[in-house]
């Protein structure tokens, strides 16, 4: 399970199917677990009938006009329109997210990239508390997924979630705090030791002072800039002396160091959609498209997702699920009915296996990949996914029947019927037919083989509903099941 060798040889060149490589279901189940979290049964026909510039095309401008979800009673609410502050927070911060798993398995990209992006931009609602800043924050994820990474990193800054997280309101000219300054150019922007000293870091600090607005009592209100904190005096950063504001810092920042940002960026898009073990070529020439469009988002995911690199054989099926990508792909593919309750239910196993939304482990975020799985952790998702496949074994029974029937073209020979279900869960399949054969003999569970063998067995029977359950079961414990 463990990829730690990239094969791909694909370039960034458009990819053309042919015979050898086919615009098949396998390629389109690897677009749709990239760029969101898997595609239902039903829609992968009418994907393969677009050739695949189109859909991706398609894809990334659905994502680029959907609207942005309603704005909650509580967006702009301080601690005055309270009345039981602690009670009421919870239930807005669980209800929003919520409504964000619910949105990643709606509208696939957007939601998928603003995951992403709250993983750059790392904040944790522990530092900040209001949850009108953490609608302001996730709005800004969403507002700029696909947009100008200038403007995007402009407006973060600005953020009273990221203020509070690290420490911009204690920036002052009266004593300057370099933990966002630090972290604007090591995770944001340059990356670590890359194109600037501790003297950049300390001189840009004294550019990002003033925006110390926080007042209170009430809490959770605006945090605006004071002139009277801004240290309005010479400061030089890169190279460059003058009194820098902070819209100067950021014009500096993208003027001086393009290429460290464009490659910083574009690394760190390769790791997340394409594989863990980067492709310097591929990284450079994306990095390339980037600043060729100054630092616009889009054209570098278009070309991304459309290359013939992309859907190489050897990228698909070497990324490490996250734990949302876990249970959110499960429910994409199987189609079963979703609500609020069981949505929850995921977002308490996801923080189980570490990755608690809103609260990543650190400023760096979660690493990922192979991150997410040792010996606890696995044992952990394992207990998880039984748990999900009994609420659908008791739930969703004609679900699951009529899922394995439409997979199988509702065939009478269980080989066919485990093969089937295999295929559709785990990108590429599995390795060997001995694999498929103790599937096989998983999913016939107690029923006599002599009812095989006559041709008698059927999706129809009572059992049916209990050996598929046992053949997920089975499925979702094997190593290739945790990668997409």
């Amino acid at each position: 399970m463990m990829i730690t060798e990239n094969c791909a040889t694909g370039t960034l060149e458009p990819y053309v199917p042919s015979a050898d490589k086919p615009w098949n279901k396998a390629r389109v189940q690897h677009l749709f677990r990239r760029m969101g979290h898997g595609i239902a049964p039903e829609d992968i026909e009418g994907a393969l009938q677009q050739d695949p510039e189109t859909l991706v095309d398609s894809l990334i401008d659905e994502a680029l006009n959907l609207p942005l979800p309603d704005e909650p009673e509580w967006a702009n609410w301080s601690t005055a329109d309270y009345d039981d502050f602690n009670t009421q927070r919870f239930e807005q911060v669980i209800g929003w997210l919520t409504e964000w798993l619910n949105g990643m398995l709606q509208f696939g990209f957007r939601e998928k990239l603003a995951l992403f992006w709250h993983n750059h931009f790392v904040t944790s609602f522990n530092s900040y508390q209001c949850p009108s800043y953490m609608y302001q924050y996730t709005t800004l994820l969403r507002q700029h997924a696909l947009g100008n990474f200038k403007d995007f990193t402009v407006e973060m800054g600005k953020t009273p979630a990221m203020l509070l997280y690290l420490n911009g309101v204690q920036n002052t000219r009266f004593e300057s705090n370099e933990n966002y300054a630090r972290e604007l150019f090591e995770l944001f922007t340059l990356g670590l030791d890359n194109g600037y000293t501790q003297d950049d870091i300390a001189e840009a600090s004294r550019a990002l002072t003033g925006w110390n607005g926080l007042n209170g009592p009430p809490y959770c209100t605006p945090i605006n800039f004071v002139p009277f904190f801004f240290d309005n005096t010479e400061k030089t950063v890169f190279g460059q002396t003058g009194n820098w504001s902070y819209d100067d810092l950021h014009d500096i920042l993208f003027e001086q160091r393009p290429d460290e940002i464009a490659q910083h960026i574009c690394t760190k898009i390769y790791r997340t959609f394409v594989h863990p073990e980067v492709d310097e070529g591929i990284v450079a020439g994306l990095a390339q498209t980037f600043k060729d469009h100054n630092f616009e988002l889009a054209p570098v995911f278009r070309q991304l997702f459309k290359s013939e690199h992309f859907f190489d054989e050897y990228v698909i099926g070497t990324i490490i699920k996250s734990p949302v990508e876990l249970f959110l792909n499960i429910i994409r593919e199987s189609r079963v009915p979703i609500d609020g309750e069981v949505l929850q239910i995921i977002g308490y196993l996801a923080n189980d296996l570490g990755q608690q939304i809103l609260s990543p482990v650190d400023v760096k975020g979660w690493p990922g990949n192979r991150d997410w799985i040792d010996t606890n952790t696995m044992t952990e998702r394992w207990l998880s996914l039984d748990f999900i496949v009994g609420r659908y074994y008791f739930d969703y029974k004609p679900e699951l029947v009529q899922l394995a029937k439409d997979l199988s073209g509702n065939s009478i020979d269980p080989y066919e019927v485990t093969a089937s279900i295999i295929d559709h869960f785990i990108s590429g399949g599995l390795s060997n037919p001995e694999a498929y054969d103790r599937a096989t003999t998983v999913f016939k569970w107690e029923v006599p083989q002599n009812y095989f063998d006559a041709g008698e067995w059927n999706l129809d029977w009572d059992t049916a509903d209990e050996q598929i359950a046992i053949l997920l079961r089975h499925l979702f414990r094997l190593p290739e099941f945790q990668l997409a």
